[in-house]
């Protein structure tokens, strides 16, 4: 089987790469298909480790044949191999073999594919030197993304690529209206599950090791749900209180929804958008398995007019679409599929959205910016820019421990106390 696992995880790569589909769609295309669980595992560690050294790896290849290769699956197949030789702790005679293995009926590819690996493991020390060379490479991401965050960021950019190279750690939000955080810690002890008190927050929960959140205590009945401190921090910004009007937007998949209802059960009501009815359909699901309820709604936020009943809302969580460069390390596909000319569409559905959102809170009401970016130009400089154009919108800052202060709002880059890249601004609408 393990042949058939590498073409497997080819046949991912190349919906990826080639397809343009994000690597979690793809895996849940393909990871069916392969009976053995140990077999799944593998599969999803190669292409998650290909996607996170996509950059660095497609440069090496370059170094080791003539011209680029176009055969799409013998290209990917190729990233694997120089993958596991790198990267992993399989015998390099078994990464070769089963790589090749693994080029199936292509057998006129089989001498290419054998001939590119066994050249990189004699001459490995120096091809490694000359991947050192451009920092982009060295680094393994795109160029522009170098550049914007060396633009945003001088003296914190070396850090955020390294911390987007890291495997994340698996981070728990705990249901305090099922379990305190500190019985749940027990109840993890109990089952031989090491993890740690997340240090922002009264809710996260940190596991030591990353394991399918299935076999987790109390997670079938919504004790629990997978979330990462910074996006934790959104529902105690909005400042909840028994008897608002609450609308999330921008909503799927849920996790920030289900902790307005566990923060403030008393709400009036609460309301949750999102355009894609596929994703509305994962809210549906993460609602039931904790026994919270919202009305829920695939609708087009930009577009109030066609779902909004006019009744404003006293709070308005706003999860902007952005460029997610601040859960690269969650994502690594997102090197690959995000190009730089995606950015003057995103800030155009930004200002879209953030401008009817605004239209439909309360005098006296609160609306929580948030993006997963890490780039100024989607975050303090949108929010400046709105500031600007609307002279009933206060920026209401925030005063917290975690983060850094910027023009407005607070930042949070990659790594910064174990979180993702998360940016939040709040803006008050005076009675």
């Amino acid at each position: 089987m393990e042949s058939n696992s590498r073409a497997f995880a080819a046949d991912v790569l190349v919906q990826v790469v080639g397809e343009q589909k994000t690597l979690t769609f793809a895996l849940e295309s393909i990871l069916p298909k392969i009976p053995r669980e140990n077999d799944r595992a593998f599969v999803q560690a190669l292409c998650y480790g290909v996607m996170r050294w996509y950059w660095r790896l497609d440069y090496l290849l370059g170094l080791l044949t003539r011209k680029p290769i176009k055969d799409l699956d013998l290209r990917m197949l190729a990233l694997l191999g120089l993958y596991q030789l790198k990267y992993t702790r399989v015998k390099p005679h078994a990464a070769v073999a089963e790589t090749v293995s693994a080029a199936r009926r292509k057998a006129w590819a089989k001498p290419l594919l054998n001939g590119i690996l066994r050249t990189y493991l004699r001459e490995q020390p120096t091809l490694e030197t000359r991947l050192e060379e451009k920092a982009a490479v060295a680094e393994a991401h795109p160029e522009w993304l170098v550049s914007e965050l060396q633009r945003d960021w001088p003296d914190r950019y070396a850090e955020i690529l390294r911390q987007n190279n890291l495997a994340p750690p698996l981070v728990l939000r705990v249901n305090r209206l099922a379990i305190s955080r500190e019985d749940y810690l027990e109840q993890l002890a109990q089952g031989g599950i090491p993890a740690s008190a997340s240090p922002v927050g009264e809710s996260g929960v940190v596991l030591e090791s990353p394991m399918p959140v299935e076999g987790l205590p109390g997670f079938a009945k919504g004790w629990i749900s997978v979330q990462d401190g910074a996006a934790q921090l959104a529902a105690p910004l909005l400042e909840l209180k028994p008897g608002l009007r609450v609308l999330d937007v921008c909503a799927a998949p849920g996790g920030k929804l289900m902790h307005i209802l566990e923060a403030c059960p008393d709400l009036k009501d609460v309301v949750a958008i999102d355009i894609s009815p596929e994703r509305v359909a994962r809210i549906h699901d993460n609602l039931a398995r904790a026994g919270l309820n919202a009305k829920v709604l695939a609708a087009d936020a930009a577009n109030p007019e066609a779902w909004w009943d006019g009744q404003a809302f006293d709070r308005i969580l706003l999860d902007a679409p952005c460029s997610a460069t601040g859960v690269i390390r969650r994502h690594p596909d997102i090197k690959v599929l995000r190009k730089p000319g995606d950015l003057a569409g995103l800030l155009e559905s930004q200002r879209r959205i953030l401008d009817a959102a605004w239209s439909m809170l309360a005098p006296g009401g609160l609306l929580l910016y948030a993006t997963c970016s890490i780039l100024r130009q989607e975050n303090e400089v949108r929010i400046a820019e709105f500031l600007k154009t609307h002279s009933d919108a206060v920026d209401a800052p925030i005063e917290a421990a975690w983060g850094e202060a910027v023009s407005h709002g607070r930042q949070i880059l990659t790594g910064d106390r174990g979180m993702d890249g998360f940016y939040y601004a709040r803006i008050a609408k005076p009675c």
